[in-house]
Parts: structure tokens; sequence; C-alpha cells
């Protein structure tokens, strides 16, 4: 943690040094010269850098930290409470481990409960769960928005309109609204991945084979979902944020200002605010880091604690290779409180082995599948920054 501290403050140093040549070296213009432009370049990608080595120390410490935790729990079981059984037990776990291994020639009674009609087995729950801890890793958006675990098509009920207040004189007649209600219907879409892995990786007992399948799918699956949260259509996938959220500001010119920030935070209604943060892309932040509000200070702030995430204007920003980069008509950041656009998914997910399929070539070929739905159930909790122009198709 000390290292993570002294990397921040590095990070911090190196930006003020990038802020006081950017300030010291522009023309009244506001421009740099060819020369100092590649300088400051090379300095505001040594700040980027340090972020990303701080966010990479950041998750080792709490893998560490995880994995430092106690393997073996005292028995707490009360008189007569039955030990865990079918894929919660350990015996289930150690089965399906032991059956990947030996391209399932060993395979135990308590793995019947798994098996399908194709060799499939459901994921254990402690794997399941540490996929999930994957996901989150390496997609923002589940660590942002609701989750719902659904078993069906599931119904989410919205007050469309409520009732308003309104004067009237002594005697008066009363004057009555309509309170309406609208419904927002999840549902499920299937996103799956496969693998390929060779027959001598499966039979060395030597390498982790459970942590690698789990990181590369988690990973795999993880951008797949981000991609689809964030610019799904709708169709066969879930509907992501940008295409459904409300467009709270279309810039004036052909970049990104600070005025165009600072409206797009006033532009979402007051109580959103309070649990707001932006989402944008990586080459977006670029342009960002250089503007300045009215009194000269720079909008982005980098943060000296960690844990904490950078800020614009005080407001956390998160950022996404996902986020469509600045172009013509294009929504390139949003504003808002991202805990109105839910996740649904459908029950655990599914690992299945493929015996046939590439035994010619000596691998097997595994496949992880899920169910999943994502809709921004309030699209005014979300504003977004769009380019001017028209995109072209």
């Amino acid at each position: 943690m000390d290292k993570i501290l002294a990397m921040r403050e590095k990070r911090a140093k190196a930006w003020e040094d990038t802020k006081y040549f950017l300030d010291t070296h522009t023309d009244a213009d506001g421009k740099l010269s060819a020369e100092d432009a590649v300088a400051y370049d090379k300095m505001e990608a040594e700040v980027v850098e340090l972020g990303k080595d701080i966010e990479r120390l950041e998750r080792q410490a709490v893998l560490d930290a995880k994995l430092s935790q106690a393997t073996t729990a005292p028995i707490t079981n009360q008189p007569g409470e039955k030990a865990k059984t079918g894929r919660a037990s350990d015996v289930y776990k150690e089965a399906m481990l032991k059956a990947l291994r030996t391209n399932f020639r060993q395979v135990e009674n308590v793995l019947q409960e798994g098996i399908d009609a194709q060799g499939g087995y459901l994921v254990p729950e402690e794997y399941d769960r540490r996929l999930i801890d994957v996901l989150i890793e390496e997609n923002i958006m589940r660590s942002l928005a609701t989750h719902i675990t659904t078993s069906g098509e599931h119904k989410i009920n919205i007050a469309a309109t409520k009732p308003a207040a309104s004067w009237i004189e002594e005697g008066g007649a009363l004057s009555f609204g309509e309170a309406t209600f609208d419904q927002i219907i999840m549902d499920a879409h299937k996103l799956h991945v496969a693998i390929k892995v060779t027959e001598e990786l499966l039979y060395d007992n030597a390498f982790n084979l459970e942590s690698y399948i789990i990181d590369q799918f988690g990973k795999a699956i993880g951008n797949a979902e981000e991609d689809a949260f964030l610019n799904g259509d709708g169709k066969s996938k879930p509907l992501g944020l940008f295409p459904s959220a409300t467009v709270g500001v279309t810039t004036s010119t052909v970049s990104v200002t600070a005025d165009d920030i600072i409206n797009l935070i006033y532009a979402l209604k007051r109580p959103y605010r309070k649990s707001a943060s932006f989402i944008t892309n990586d080459q977006t932040l670029a342009v960002i880091r250089k503007l300045k509000d009215n009194n000269g200070a720079y909008l982005w702030q980098p943060s000296y604690q960690a844990g904490e995430p950078d800020r614009i204007l005080g407001y956390a920003i998160h950022t996404s290779a996902y986020v469509p980069t600045i172009a013509v008509g294009q929504a390139v950041m949003s504003f808002g409180d991202y805990s109105y656009y839910n996740i649904g998914d459908r029950g655990s997910r599914s690992l299945q082995e493929l015996k046939e399929l590439f035994a010619g070539n000596g691998m097997i070929g595994y496949v992880m599948k899920e169910r999943v739905d994502g809709k921004l159930i309030l699209p005014e909790a979300v504003q977004l920054l769009k380019m001017k122009g028209t995109a072209s198709a």
C-alpha cells in the first residue's frame, strides 16, 4: 500500500509539472509549438502510464488479500445441521476439476447431477462467484450498475408521471391529475466464449488449470459485456447506455470544451448528481486533461488516495475502451447515476467440454455460456455529451 501511495504522489507531481509546462509554453491562442507539443505529449503519456501502473498494483493488492485469507474455517454447524450438498459441496468442485484434467475419464458419482446429454457441467457456485470477481475487475458497468438475478422475464415498474400540486382559491374546485406507470422488461440474451486447451496442459497437474480457464473466460466475457452494456442495440444483446440515455449537451465546436463539461453536469437533474460520475474514452480524457475552468484551474484532478478514482470538477471519472472516440455526431461522454442501469443475470453460467471437435489436433475445447440482459430503466438519470454534426452511416 505504501508503494501505491508513493506512485500516486509521483503521478500527482508529474501532473503538476505537466500543467506548469503547458501553462508556460502556450502562446496567446493557447497553442503549443510542434517541438513543445511533442514534449507535452511525452509528459502526459508518463502520467497516463503511471495511472495504469497504479490500477494494476491495486488489483494485485485485492488479489493478494483474497489469496491470504484462511483456506479452512472452524466447524460452526449446529447439531443436526446438514452439510452442503450438490454443486455447493467441496466434493463436487474437486470431482469436477479432476474430470477436467483427465479429459472426463475420471467421472465420479457426485457429478451425476451436473451431467446433461451433451456432457455439460454446471459451474459450481464457488467457481461462479470467482468468475464474477473477474468480470467486475474487467467491466466498469458491473461495478456501477444495479444487479438483478432473474429466473424468467423480469418486469420493472416505473412511475411515468407523478401527481403535481396546484393552488386553488378558497371554495374553488379541486383539480385531479393522474399518476401513470410504465414497465421495463428484462429478458435474457445468450453470450458464450470458447477456448482450446492442449491435452498436455490438461494432464499437467502443476499448472493451475482452474485459474487459467476462469481468468480467460472472465476477461473475454467481461469485455463483450461492457461493449454491450455501453453500445448494445438491444437485438440479441443488452440495450446499451449510450443508445438509450438522454443527450444533454451538444458541442458547439469540433472538440470538447470546459463549458461543455460544465453544461453536461448541470443538464442532469440535481437529485441524480448526488451519485453521478463520468464515463468516457481515454482519448477523450486526454483532451479534457488540458481544459481549465474560468478560474484557470484544470478540470481533471488526479486521485491521491488508493482505490479512489480520478475526478473532473469533483465527480469521479471512469474510462472504457468501448466508449466512442471524438467524431462528428458521436456521443463521447456520459454523466449520470448508473445505478439506474440494471443488469439481469439469468441463473448460473455453464461450462461444457467439446470432446471430439478438436480430437485430431490433440486439443480439448471448452465453452462457457451465460444469459444476461441490461437496460437503462430511467433515461433521464444519465446525460450524454454529443459532438456537433451528424454521424456518417
